[in-house]
């Protein structure tokens, strides 16, 4: 019997299975298996072994939108997975705390559908920009759509868009630091986040 959670550890067969799982899922649905669930959501799958969609909501970076778009199988999995290796799951599967947060969140996706600029939503908020860019990927990654090409329209133009959009698709990683080397000093990192941004919003959600 293996006993999970203890101190958060990593069940590592667990992940190598969901990493297959999501390059499948990737394939299936077209996109770059980065899109359907990040490396950080699966190694805390496989650190609570979620068994339910309210479960996997929970989990860090998935939300939601994406539990249900992406969801089924992966909770498949490890249902599958847990009653085979008679695995003890952690009791408590914390539940995101709202508040300060989500009023934040719901003040960012109003703003957008406004089509405020950044600027003036990030220093509403008091925060720099790349403060509020990195607010907006943590609520894209968990499914939510956000219509931002209103802005990267303001930063990236018509070719510089589809030469990222190209990078992305064919990636196998959605790291900035991966997409900084490839281009070589073409664009600021603000520029790819932006247009990560864009991509993981209209590909994944």
């Amino acid at each position: 019997m293996i006993a999970a959670g203890q101190g958060g550890a990593v069940d590592a067969v667990l992940v190598k299975m969901l990493k297959e799982l999501r390059k499948k899922v990737g394939a299936q649905k077209n996109v770059p298996p980065y899109v359907v669930f990040q490396d950080p959501s699966l190694d805390d799958m496989a650190t609570k072994y979620p068994i339910n969609m309210e479960e996997l909501a929970n989990i860090h970076g998935v939300g939601e939108g994406k539990a249900k778009k992406y969801g089924a199988k992966f909770i498949e999995l490890i249902q599958r997975y847990v009653e085979d290796n008679d695995i003890t799951r952690p009791d408590d599967l914390i539940i995101k705390s709202t508040g300060s947060k989500s009023g934040n969140k719901l003040y960012f996706i109003t703003s957008i559908d406004r089509k405020l600029s950044f600027d003036d939503i990030a220093s509403a908020k008091g925060m720099e920009i790349d403060q509020l860019i990195e607010e907006l990927e943590s609520i894209v990654y968990s499914g939510t759509r956000l219509n931002v090409g209103y802005w990267i329209d303001e930063v990236l133009d018509e070719d510089q868009q589809e030469e990222l959009h190209e990078y992305f698709i064919e990636s196998e990683s959605d790291k900035i630091e991966d997409a900084m080397e490839e281009f070589d000093g073409d664009y600021e990192e603000e520029e790819i986040r932006l247009y990560r941004l864009k991509f993981i919003s209209e590909v994944a959600n």
